[in-house]
């Protein structure tokens, strides 16, 4: 089997794992200091989880997107190693998971008129880009 390079792929895999890590430690910073310059708590989050559950939850996302960014940087690995049937199933899921965050932008929007167009949007955004994350890896692998 021939593998592909995994290099283009890490710094699409990396972008994404940043841009998350950038959102976890926003939401920490307002749930620490509210400062005024970041948008109310609120924003944050959809209220489904206690904030120390979610922010136990996203850190253990952010570990296993980053141990598949080592490996993809590094070129070898587990999470580099062939996983086509792995691949077609991420492939689908993030499919489904970016569709459900339309879904819930439409939702909300149409819920909740105050909010046009950006107000609430932090979690969708961020679930999107999550979706990319597990797509970008599926893509490699299948």
């Amino acid at each position: 089997m021939v593998l592909k390079d995994p290099g283009p792929y890490s710094v699409f895999l990396i972008l994404f794992t940043l841009l998350l890590f950038g959102r976890v430690i926003g939401q920490l910073i307002v749930y620490l200091a509210a400062p005024r310059w970041l948008p109310p708590m609120d924003e944050w989050q959809s209220g489904l989880l206690p904030y120390p559950v979610l922010l136990a939850s996203q850190a253990l996302v952010l570990t296993f997107m980053t141990l598949i960014c080592v490996d993809f940087a590094r070129g070898h690995g587990f999470f580099v190693e062939p996983h086509p049937r792995g691949g077609v199933f991420s492939t689908w899921f993030a499919y489904a998971y970016f569709a459900g965050m339309v879904l819930r932008y439409i939702v909300t929007m149409t819920r909740h008129q105050e909010r046009r167009w950006f107000g609430g949007t932090i979690p969708i955004i961020f679930h999107s880009i999550m979706a990319a994350f597990l797509w970008t890896w599926g893509r490699y692998h299948a």
